[in-house]
Parts: structure tokens; sequence; C-alpha cells
């Protein structure tokens, strides 16, 4: 059986920990498969017989969310909307779970959607919403990463120009420049480190497959000291091995090293190569302006 980790809440020692649960795809296969009476199964009936099914450990079955809320059940109630919004389940009156009736039949119990007592709503968890975007910037890192790889290089040392230029690096566009230039330890654009360009920074940006080790970084920082400059900043679309990154600390120079997954994050927090699709504002009631009225009625 496949698994996904999933965070959960330890309320005893308020830490978050991580539990492993089935993954998404087997849940929905087991929905689709379970036996539901003509009027419907009360969901937490439907997450106890699963759970027998799948022979989750206590731990797993009670693990909860910040707010209380079993993850195994909200995990479980987001795979049934989704099969509901498909038209392969539906939610029924007092949460009672049932597979969709075709059209036409005659069955009772379980309301069609859109009948006046469908109840179509489940409450999910602020932490449940945090999981899916995780996961789907998650995703939209590693297709960033991978449209990198699949234009040419002089194109990654323009990204990383706008990129921190975006991020607040002095001075404009316009003053920043991708070198390009070959056999000087692969220094490929400079710009400057504050609006006054007192200071710059010398910057390599390589698309590697395989991790980066100790030997380019021993070269960028031979190339630096060659140009009489302090502060460098090297790049990739892979990651550092341990070495790279001891030698990057030790050196005399200050050097930044920025992986794969690095490059991804800041290229999405500071809107380079991606847009916004949607916007969701998440709110909850103001205890504070409640009580305040209280206090003056």
């Amino acid at each position: 059986m496949e698994i996904e980790t999933k965070k959960a809440w330890n309320l005893d020692t308020d830490q978050e920990y991580e539990i492993v649960l089935p993954a998404r795809h087997v849940m929905e296969e087991a929905l689709r498969q379970f036996d539901y009476p003509s009027d419907g199964l009360h969901k937490k009936q439907v997450a106890e017989i699963l759970a027998e099914r799948f022979s989750l450990s206590d731990e797993q079955r009670n693990a909860k969310y910040k707010n209380g809320n079993r993850v195994f059940n909200v995990q479980l109630g987001l795979v049934f909307a989704r099969l509901v919004k498909f038209g392969e389940m539906r939610f029924g009156k007092g949460s009672r779970w049932g597979k969709q009736l075709k059209e036409g039949s005659s069955d009772t119990g379980v309301p069609s959607p859109g009948s006046a007592n469908n109840d179509l709503t489940i409450p999910i968890p602020e932490e449940s919403i945090e999981e899916n975007y995780q996961q789907i910037t998650k995703e939209l890192a590693v297709e960033l990463l991978q449209k990198i790889k699949d234009n040419t290089p002089a194109f990654f040392e323009e990204l990383v120009i706008n990129l921190l230029v975006k991020m607040g690096y002095g001075g404009s566009r316009e003053d920043a420049q991708a070198v390009g230039r070959s056999g000087d330890g692969g220094i490929d654009g400079v710009i400057k480190a504050d609006p006054l360009g007192l200071n710059v920074v010398y910057i390599q940006a390589k698309r590697w497959e395989g991790n980066v080790g100790a030997p380019p970084v021993r070269d960028f920082v031979g190339a630096l000291d060659g140009e009489g400059v302090q502060d460098g900043i090297f790049i990739t679309t892979s990651d550092f091995n341990p070495a790279a990154k001891n030698f990057a600390e030790r050196s005399s120079k200050r050097v930044i090293l920025i992986n794969g997954s690095q490059l991804a994050r800041y290229m999405i927090d500071h809107n380079v190569g991606v847009s916004t699709v949607e916007t969701y504002e998440i709110k909850r009631v103001d205890s504070d302006y409640f009580a305040e009225n209280t206090e003056n009625s």
C-alpha cells in the first residue's frame, strides 16, 4: 500500500510531528469499492471501517491537527469530496455518505445533489488547506526547475539577474549585467549590493544534474579573489554536497550557495517566471471585536 507523510500536532507537548497514512489515491479507490447501504453511512462509520481495512494503528487513527480534528478523518473527507465533485459519490443529510444514485432512481435516504436537504459542507481545517498549498507549491517548483533546464545557459543567467534585482539588490535592472565569460571560474553576472554601488556581488549560475562539489566552488572563490571582490552568489538548479558547503563556510570570501529548491522558492516568492491564478483569504471570527461590543452594550 502506498503511503504519504502528513503533519500532525501533539496536543500534550504542543509540538508538530509526522505520521504516515494511506496515499490519497488508495483512499479514493477504497471509497469507490465500499459497499454503502441505500441510506448511506455516517462519515465516522466509514472512517472507522476503512481504518480497520487499512490496519491503521491507534496513533494513525487518532493523530490530530492543532484544532483537534483527526488527520485521517479530514484526509478521507477531502478525498470523498473529490469523488463528489466528479459525480461518483454524494454527501447526504446528517453527514451520511453514499454512492451517487443513477438518474431516475427511486431510492431515498441520501438526497441527490441540488436537493434542499443536501448537505455538501465539510469542515476543512486550515492545516489541510496549508498542506494542499504546500503540495501545489512543491509541484510548481519542480516545473520551474524543469523549465530552466529546458532553456539555454544564457537564459538562466538573465533569469538569475532578474531574480536578484526583484529580491532588492541595489541598482536597477540596467545596472546589473550578465557576463557569460568562460575560463574565469564561472563568473556569470555582476550586480550591485546596494543602491549606491559601494560594493558589488559576483554571480555564478550553473545548471547541474548532479550535486555540485567543492572544486567548482573553489574555482569561483578564486575568481572572486582575482577580481578583488569579497562577495559572491553561487546558484545551481541541483544541490551542493557537504564538501562544497563546508568549503563555502570556511572561505575567506562571503559566498552564498543557493540550490535548486531555494531558487524555485525565491522565484515563487518574488513572482519571477510565475503568475497568480487565484487568491483566497481565510478568515475567522474576531473575538476582540465582539468582546468590545459586549462591554459597550
